[in-house]
């Protein structure tokens, strides 16, 4: 038996064309898919993207098909599904890495990145470090210095947007035209991890979610950001593909109650009427001891 866990994200801090091609960068945070792989008889309501990435992994390995249904998969989150929280990148992640370790291997990063995007598009959460990523097929993984420590007030809308359904949206146009503006977040971003600056990669965050309301929009954006700049918050980052808002801040300086009323009183929990207080936190695939 082997289990692991892997975070999942409050979207992305930056997302778009960048260095030539649409890449991310998630937000890890707090909040875990757990999964554990033992010998047994698979489960009748699996999540079908786990027994596919154990499919992939004894294809990787030079196993033969017939172990898959020797292996039971049982997957332990309460990640919120289809709302760009990469629910689905924690759980193929986490089922890789414990299912390697229960046949006695190990993955690395980059082997792991590559299984993962053979199923979907995959989320940057799996590495360690805040990782510009090519989310479709892996070809670039940047790792930045560690980023800087912040929290955020994660806004949870009650609305679905499976990431396979956006990627089918027409955006060619309207990534390229904000390319200049990402070339410049994902300097931000570099630059707040090597100067652990909290508040230049909010600035970073906010510039990528502004962009990306041309592709994707959020309700009330404007009075969002009007909160954000009355505040005094380090930024706002969005799910990009998803339905999820975050605002970046710092619990031990922010007044969080606060904000809290703020966003009833501005009507803005008619979008989001959750609200979680989650740390950032570092990515990567974790197995338990």
């Amino acid at each position: 038996m082997s289990v692991a866990r892997c975070p999942g994200s409050c979207g992305e801090l930056i997302q778009g064309w960048i260095l030539g091609s649409e890449k991310l960068i998630s937000c890890p945070i707090d909040w875990y898919s757990t999964v554990e792989v033992r010998d047994g008889t698979p489960l009748p309501d699996e999540r079908p993207l786990t027994r596919a990435m154990v499919s992939a992994l004894l294809a990787h390995f030079g196993y033969p098909q017939a172990l898959s249904s020797a292996l039971r998969i049982e997957v332990d989150s309460t990640l919120p599904i289809a709302k760009g929280m990469a629910s689905s990148t924690a759980d193929i992640a986490a089922t890789a890495v414990a299912a390697a370790h229960h046949l006695g291997h190990s993955l690395d990063e980059s082997t792991l990145a590559a299984l993962c995007v053979s199923l979907e598009p995959t989320d940057s959460t799996l590495f360690r470090r805040l990782t510009l990523f090519c989310h479709h097929h892996a070809t670039t993984q940047i790792a930045c210095a560690p980023a800087p420590h912040f929290d955020l007030l994660v806004l949870e809308s009650p609305v679905f947007l499976r990431t396979a359904d956006y990627h089918r949206l027409p955006r060619a146009a309207a990534l390229t035209a904000h390319a200049e503006v990402l070339h410049q977040a994902w300097g931000k971003v570099q630059r707040a991890c090597i100067e652990q600056d909290a508040s230049l990669l909010g600035e970073a965050a906010t510039l990528s979610a502004i962009a990306s309301q041309s592709l994707l929009s959020k309700p009330g954006f404007a009075t969002l950001m009007a909160l954000v700049e009355s505040c005094d918050l380090y930024g706002l980052n969005v799910a990009h593909s998803g339905s999820v808002v975050g605002l970046m801040l710092d619990q031990d300086r922010h007044d969080v109650e606060y904000l809290r009323w703020a966003l009833t009183q501005k009507k803005l929990t008619n979008h989001w009427p959750k609200q979680h207080l989650l740390s950032a936190v570092s990515g990567g695939v974790q197995l338990s001891t």
